[in-house]
């Protein structure tokens, strides 16, 4: 039998199967999209209750530019909604909305909670007018405020609030400026006797009878301090004196900008002592950067040299109490000044005089005398006792409950 004719029944066969299969599927999707359209998709209904009813309106809205301020602010101040805090329509939030035209879509630009009364709108532009609009929401309905009258952020030349400042200001410059004038006058202005400013001939008379060196410390603080600039100051009037004395005189420092400086102010105090010959770079000289390196290397000078006089002027840290120690080891008579707090212990403790925090500052005038030195010095102790003056009698109108003075001195 030919195998051509037997495979033929079987392929029709399968050719038909494959014809049925797909009308089925045909059928089947056909009869699913019919059923999908013919099915209605249920919607959940926001029934509100009969006697629900918009929020009451928030009222006098008013805008006005931020007082005692940069600019870009306006501060916005409302009467709340009668509804926020009483009714079964309870204010959930206020919602703010500007225009700059009042007839023209008010955009949102930020909310606040229930209760509030006021808002801040930062983000204005100068001599812009704008207009708000206070939106009071519950949790299902809302209602809108009329708009505000036209406001405009500008900024302020002086802030108000800090009118106390000024007067302190004005007064204390008087007082300066009065004091400097007496001084040019010739008025001699008392200035308290600072024991550790007084000691400097004597410390440096001691170190020339005894033939030894003195060495002075400015402190491992660079020329960025304060307390390194008084440093030198007083490093020019010893100077002066070893120069006149012919008293050996070395710096040793740990900051080249320090070293650089002390050698100017050191050449000059010889130039005007009339002794421009015995200045010596050598006697001013850089060591390391190093913290306990530079304070251990200074140790080892004081050891090894045996100085008479050691003064220890400038901005200290924990090496205060070693360089300390170290002197007060020799036998020599140490001077030290110092405004950080935590290091004026160590140097009370092992120094024969110590310049304590102002007393370090008021030095330059002291030695110096000069007028306008003097009555700076003299116009910030008037402040400084009208300060106080302030303080004993705030203390006792608050104990009395008579009056607060202490309002007086409050800056925003």
């Amino acid at each position: 039998m030919d195998k051509a004719k037997v495979g033929k029944p079987e392929a029709l066969l399968s050719n038909y199967l494959l014809l049925v299969s797909l009308c089925f599927f045909l059928c089947l999707s056909i009869h699913t999209s019919i059923l999908a359209q013919e099915v209605p998709v249920e919607q959940e209904e926001v029934t509100l209750p009969e006697d629900s009813h918009p929020p009451a309106l928030p009222t006098n809205v008013v805008a006005k530019d931020t007082p005692n301020d940069v600019g870009k602010s306006i501060t916005i101040t409302w009467t709340k909604s009668l509804d926020d805090g009483a009714g079964r329509n309870n204010v959930v939030a206020y919602e703010i909305l500007r225009c700059t035209t009042v007839d023209g879509e008010y955009e949102f630009i930020g909310n606040t909670t229930a209760g509030a009364q006021q808002f801040m709108d930062t983000d204005t532009k100068d001599k812009v007018e704008y207009f708000y609009k206070i939106k009071a929401v519950t949790q299902v309905l809302s209602s809108v405020s009329l708009p505000s009258q036209p406001a405009m952020s500008t900024q302020e030349w002086f802030n108000t609030d800090r009118i106390n400042t000024l007067i302190a200001v004005l007064v204390i410059s008087f007082a300066i400026f009065y004091f400097i004038r007496r001084a040019k006058a010739g008025k001699k202005l008392y200035i308290r006797r600072i024991a550790g400013l007084e000691a400097l001939d004597d410390a440096v008379g001691r170190a020339t009878e005894m033939g030894k060196k003195v060495f002075y410390v400015p402190g491992i603080m660079d020329m960025d301090s304060m307390q390194t600039i008084a440093g030198i100051t007083i490093l020019g009037k010893v100077a002066k004196l070893t120069a006149e004395y012919e008293t050996k005189l070395e710096v040793p420092t740990c900051r080249s900008m320090v070293m650089v400086t002390c050698r100017e102010m050191v050449k000059e105090a010889y130039s005007n002592a009339g002794r421009p010959d015995g200045y010596n770079d050598d006697m001013i000289y850089y060591l390391t950067d190093d913290q306990f390196g530079f304070a251990a290397a200074v140790d080892g000078l004081f050891v090894r040299e045996k100085p008479a006089a050691i003064f220890l002027q400038g901005h200290f840290f924990a090496e205060s109490l070693i360089l300390a120690e170290t002197g007060n080891s020799i036998g020599a008579i140490q001077i030290a000044g110092t405004a950080a707090v935590a290091q004026l212990p160590f140097f009370v403790a092992a120094c024969d005089y110590t310049l304590i925090g102002e007393e370090f500052f008021a030095a330059s005038a002291y030695l110096s005398n000069d007028p306008k030195l003097l009555g700076s010095i003299k116009g910030q102790d008037v402040g400084k006792f009208l300060f106080l003056l302030a303080i004993l009698v705030g203390v006792i109108l608050a104990s009395a409950g008579i009056f607060d003075l202490s309002q007086f001195f409050v800056t925003r």
